[in-house]
């Protein structure tokens, strides 16, 4: 039996929300109503105001209801008030093909195959309690390992400390160094990894408890690397590999390819990909970077990979790590390319920025009876409009000319800070959406919008009516 979906809007919005629902039901997978709920605007409807205006007789059919993505309130309270399934639908209409298309997908970003490994790479600078808070902010960005990294000719004389006050903490920790006295002291006070061993340091295994990384003498003695990891493999030690990615111009394919040569010849051996030698060392977003290489880690069955923040430009490696890591193991059990999934490494651009075309904004406008400005943004310009009139521009700063706002510094200064963010959002191809944030994936964290609550004045309307509140 087909779904029956009764859509709740406002008297605004109706004409274009069937618009959009015939082309889709044409697919005759669900039918639909639409129902008026009495208000102009969709977004300001309330779970109170629909359970007052709407009639329960209209709404015997539905097998669930939905209402507009704006809507303010306990959708529990409207399910317990009608005896349906509501569910609260996107905030703009020309979203509900992509909203509807998802229901029912088990697309589960909980799960990963990669650990990330956060180093701290100025550790013997820092003191314990920096230590453990940085520690706790890598944590929180994904971080599975925090790994303690040793500075070479530089003295950490509270390095066993450190680590044995992050274990009292219930972190995983490894310690990074080329030095096997630092290696030895990690190891005796409690860590977990070391990062990292070659050949003719190999002998530390035998002195230590904790799993060590090996890596080669040098990138390109694959044949030696190679032979010391099935003596290993003979003798029945436990150690992860790592390759070690190369920066480009300096032999960065070459490098991938032995990453892939090492997983063919040993299907069972835990892998290691360091990828601070591509994001520390190229200047561009590290977002996209890091969607290719655990992209790569994940076809590769790669376990491990060794985040560094230390370029300023890097400061969102783990975050955007632990996205990758969710996404691409997610696609890759549902053997789909990582697309439409997240928007969390779509930083600067968007899926789907406009959603709305020109003449559909104006449709849109013969409709307005008050005196409010709408901002709209798409590939023409930025669009603002009334019950009056309807501008055009690519320049915001084009509106002061057009703009009653005379005597009005607080609707003045509202709507130069809206047309702030519509002309950045035109001139980067983002979704501009008025009165919210523009989103830019994982890299800024903005927390989504209590929809139980209404929305609390904005921080511009707010210090106006201290000001007055004081005077």
């Amino acid at each position: 039996m087909k779904d029956h979906l009764i859509f709740l809007t406002g008297k605004l919005a109706k004409i274009s929300l069937e618009k959009v629902l015939s082309d889709i039901s044409s697919k005759n997978e669900f039918t639909y109503e639409v129902l008026d709920i009495g208000v102009n605007v969709a977004a300001l409807a309330t779970i109170d105001i629909i359970v007052k205006k709407i009639n329960l007789n209209n709404l015997e059919k539905a097998t669930k209801i939905v209402i507009p993505g704006r809507c303010r309130g306990d959708i529990e309270e409207l399910s317990k008030f009608s005896g349906k399934e509501c569910i609260r639908g996107p905030e703009e209409l020309k979203d509900i093909p992509s909203f509807l298309g998802l229901q029912g997908k088990d697309l589960d970003l909980s799960k990963y195959d990669t650990k990330i490994i956060g180093e701290i790479t100025e550790a013997p600078n820092m003191s314990i309690e920096q230590i453990i808070k940085q520690a706790n902010m890598y944590k929180s960005d994904g971080a599975d390992i925090i790994d303690i990294g040793c500075l070479p000719s530089t003295k950490f004389p509270h390095l066993s400390e450190t680590i044995q006050e992050l274990k009292k903490q219930n972190f995983t920790v490894s310690v990074d160094s080329l030095d096997t006295n630092d290696l030895i002291t990690g190891s005796k006070a409690g860590a977990d990894f070391l990062l990292s061993l070659q050949e003719k340091s190999i002998w530390v295994m035998d002195e230590v408890e904790s799993i060590p990384v090996i890596i080669p003498d040098s990138p390109r003695e694959e044949n030696n690397f190679h032979k010391l990891i099935d003596r290993l493999l003979k003798n029945n030690r436990q150690f992860i590999a790592d390759s070690i990615l190369e920066p480009i111009n300096f032999g960065f394919t070459d490098s991938i390819v032995r990453y892939q040569n090492l997983r063919r010849k040993f299907p069972d051996v835990e892998v290691m990909i360091g990828i601070g030698n591509l994001t520390e060392l190229t200047h561009a977003d590290t977002a996209g970077m890091n969607a290719l290489l655990f992209g790569i880690a994940s076809e590769l069955d790669i376990n491990y990979a060794l985040c560094t923040q230390v370029s300023e430009h890097c400061n969102k490696a783990i975050i955007e790590g632990n996205f990758a890591r969710r996404i691409m193991y997610t696609t890759k059990t549902y053997s789909m390319p990582p697309k439409d999934i997240s928007n969390k490494l779509l930083h600067l651009h968007e899926r789907k920025p406009f959603p709305y075309n020109t003449n559909e904004l104006k449709e849109m406008w013969s409709n307005v009876k008050d005196k409010n400005y709408r901002i709209y943004v798409n590939e023409d310009g930025i669009h603002v409009f009334n019950n009056k009139n309807f501008y055009t521009e690519k320049d915001a700063t084009e509106f002061y000319q057009y703009l009653d706002i005379k005597n009005d510094d607080g609707h003045a200064y509202y709507l130069g800070m809206e047309l702030a963010k519509a002309h950045i959002a035109f001139q980067l191809g983002k979704r501009y959406d008025q009165d919210e944030m523009l989103k830019w994936g994982c890299s800024v964290d903005i927390s989504e919008d209590d929809m139980m609550r209404f929305k609390t004045a904005g921080h511009t309307m707010r210090k106006i009516k201290n000001n007055k509140s004081n005077n």
